[in-house]
């Protein structure tokens, strides 16, 4: 097994759940204040890299996996939350990381794995 560099985990919103996606947001963030080493993205209006859905993208350590997966299991406010390892730079570790070894939380929704050379995803 390969240990993960590092995780991400994308907040998946659209114009109606806006709100509550700043709100789960700045709940984390008070949880998880900046020395926690969490790196906390912008709020994305639009889909951007392989997501499909607005999105707002969480990064943190293999060490933090387990607190960081809870704390959004119990508080996503019925958001999707997309997570997935960084195991690799290159486009083959990249499409495995994002179709292997995904977990979901709420509604699977498609990829558009292309950009990793694989096949996007269809709506499930």
């Amino acid at each position: 097994m390969t240990v993960p560099a590092s995780w991400h985990s994308h907040i998946y919103f659209d114009a109606s759940s806006h709100d509550r996606a700043a709100a789960v947001l700045d709940a984390m963030q008070a949880h998880f204040p900046a020395e926690a080493g969490i790196i906390y993205g912008r709020l994305h209006h639009k889909p951007v890299g392989p997501h499909p859905d607005f999105s707002i993208q969480l990064e943190y350590s293999h060490a933090q996996f387990a607190d960081v997966m809870a704390w959004l299991a119990q508080n996503r406010d019925g958001l999707t939350i997309f997570s997935h390892p960084n195991t690799g730079d290159s486009d083959a570790a990249q499409l495995r990381d994002h179709r292997d070894h995904a977990v979901w939380m709420g509604a699977v929704r498609p990829l558009k794995l292309s950009r990793f050379g694989g096949v996007d995803q269809r709506q499930m």
